[in-house]
């Protein structure tokens, strides 16, 4: 410790210190940690994607109780990534939560292959029945929703680690260790990408056409192997133990602010602030900022706060350091753009809902084939949109705007959020206006055959989705990953994995809130026969006027988002350094740093 002045850099964080003691496997463990990856990936999507078709077709519940499940059951998975990270960065470590969350997986996924493969597990098909369709029985009911339980337990778990614990096998304080890093963010892409094609084509295909039962067994035993990888690998895995959650700093500047909330804030900060930084910090040192003043009081130090001979305080929970106080505004500051960001995902999520519906009362075939695709796979259509588009992004349109707008990257990372909230709306526009023509060729030309439970199969082709599906690619590909990279870069260093499980908590909450639009629409909109804009026979209802409906709240999100975009500022911009202040009496600006992050999602 003696050479500590002499390597600054390195004394930042106990952890780096120890990384020299630490043997990197890097690229050695990388195939296990892929491959398990890749087989939970392979077993999960290809069952959640086709969910709707699984519980309208065999549990035979109704179009409005089976998207209202799958809201709520995706809502609680990724809402549940915070409990998940929350619990893994303060106790458990990333190993042992991504050992638990994947068993608690395969016991999900076997759970809901035996729901199809036992007769006394679903009702009897409506196929039976020439008159009405048996729901399912309390039992039959508790079962399913104990495999969803499993599986919410394990993608609380797997979704916030397993990005994380893929870099924590490279030595990040050298540069093939960062190289390293890249590359395995590179290949979990990938990694996702493959599953979600294999899943919404050969996986679907199976449930679809073949057996439900086989089809949700094929998923099952990928997870299983999923685990297996994963175990085999484990003497090849670098495992960091936990060290305290962040969320308690956070809590000690809310209570320390609380209670001095009387005192007179300081014209200049750096008078009576307390300005320290712990060795044993991960985090970059923030400037001092002017918004949110009010929290500035929990590093003002009075006569009754105790300094350590260290330079710490006494009493964390009255007196905290600045560099906490800046902490606390970055996770604040980035609250407003992620309300934002739950309202754009309704159109994402109304894309994988509904337009499997509209498929199932169109034109599936291909030609004068008798092969249908399975109305789950138009999905796919958004994943190739999406994998085309970023390569084109990057090499020719950040070039183009480079030149234009001089910025580093083309345009910003908020910027590139509007641009997609943009076509976000304009993708709303066109499904609507696409919804509105099937249903008049149902309504006025001859059909090619009636949908179960549903009605009449417009002669319209399938493939007129195909465009609506390709623009929320798009979309997606400018404010979903511009999203993954703000919340990276805008949390606090030790925050890195409460920034995955935000995202994943925006998909929640945007669950949430699509299920409580299609329960209202559906109240509001339901006439005298029973009928709404969202009724099961899509011939009788008005998805496009729901589509629409949608977008104009997309235009309303828009204006609020110009308006948090506006007012947000970068972490380490426009911000007021305590010595340049005291000093000086100036502002310095730097513009921040925005590196395109399509290559480390």
């Amino acid at each position: 410790m003696s050479s500590s002045m002499k390597n600054s850099s390195l004394e930042k964080s106990d952890t780096v210190a120890k990384n020299e003691e630490i043997e990197y496997k890097g690229v050695r463990a990388l195939p296990y940690i892929i491959g398990n990856e890749a087989f939970e990936k392979l077993g999960t999507i290809g069952t959640l994607w086709n969910l709707l078709v699984y519980l309208t077709t065999v549990f035979n519940m109704n179009t409005i109780a089976a998207t209202n499940m799958v809201n709520i059951f995706s809502g609680t998975s990724n809402f549940g990534t915070l409990v998940g990270a929350f619990l893994c960065d303060t106790y458990f470590g990333r190993y042992n939560m991504l050992a638990f969350s994947s068993i608690a997986s395969v016991l999900g996924m076997i759970c809901l292959s035996l729901s199809a493969a036992m007769p006394q597990l679903h009702p009897p098909s409506c196929e039976a029945k020439s008159s009405t369709c048996k729901g399912p029985t309390a039992g039959q009911y508790t079962f399913l929703v104990t495999g969803f339980g499993f599986l919410v337990l394990g993608a609380a778990g797997i979704r916030p680690c397993n990005l994380a614990f893929g870099a924590d096998q490279f030595n990040p304080n050298t540069e093939s260790g960062r190289r390293g890093i890249n590359n395995f963010f590179n290949w979990y892409y990938f990694t996702f990408t493959f599953a979600v094609m294999v899943s919404l084509t050969v996986i679907v295909y199976v449930q679809s056409n073949i057996n439900w039962a086989i089809g949700l067994g094929i998923p099952a035993f990928l997870m299983f192997l999923s685990c297996v990888v994963f175990f085999v690998g484990k003497r090849m895995y670098v495992v960091i133990m936990p060290q305290g959650s962040p969320l308690t700093s956070m809590a000690q500047v809310m209570v320390a602010a609380s209670k001095k909330r009387q005192l007179h804030l300081p014209d200049q900060p750096s008078e009576s602030l307390f300005d320290y930084i712990s060795p044993n910090s991960t985090n970059s040192k923030l400037p001092y900022t002017d918004q949110f003043r009010f929290l500035n009081r929990a590093a003002i130090i009075t006569s009754e706060d105790r300094i350590n001979s260290d330079g710490s305080a006494s009493n964390p929970w009255k007196l905290c350091t600045i560099q906490q106080v800046e902490e606390m505004k970055c996770v604040v500051r980035v609250l407003p753009i992620w309300i934002a960001g739950i309202i754009y995902y309704v159109v994402l999520n109304q894309l994988q809902t509904f337009v499997v519906f509209q498929a199932t009362q169109a034109d599936r075939r291909v030609g004068h084939a008798s092969f249908k695709i399975p109305a789950a796979s138009y999905q796919i259509f958004q994943m190739l949109s999406l994998t085309i588009w970023i390569p084109i992004y990057d090499r020719i349109m950040i070039p183009c705007l480079r030149k234009i707008t001089k910025e580093e990257n083309g345009i910003t990372i908020l910027q590139r959020m509007g641009f997609g909230i943009i076509v976000g709306i304009a993708t709303m526009i066109l499904s609507g206006a696409v919804e509105e023509w099937r249903r008049r060729v149902a309504l006025t030309e001859p059909t090619i055959g009636v949908a179960p439970r549903k009605g009449k199969i417009s002669s319209l082709s399938a493939s007129w989705f195909i465009p609506q599906m390709a623009l929320s690619g798009i979309s997606e590909g400018f404010t979903l990953i511009a999203q993954i990279e703000f919340f990276y870069k805008q949390f606090p260093e030790n925050m890195r994995s409460f920034a995955g499980s935000c995202l994943f908590c925006g998909f929640a909450s945007s669950n949430y809130l699509c299920s409580l639009i299609i329960t209202v629409v559906h109240k509001v909109t339901k006439d005298a026969s029973g009928g709404s804009w969202l009724d099961q026979d899509l011939n009788k209802a008005r998805l496009d006027y729901f589509y629409y409906l949608i977008a104009a709240l997309e235009v309303i999100n828009f204006g609020y988002f110009m308006i948090c975009a506006t007012w947000y500022k970068y972490k380490g911009s426009q911000a007021k350094s305590s010595h340049e202040i005291a000093m000086e009496k100036t502002n310095t600006k730097s513009s921040p740093s925005c590196t395109h992050a399509s290559s480390q999602v």
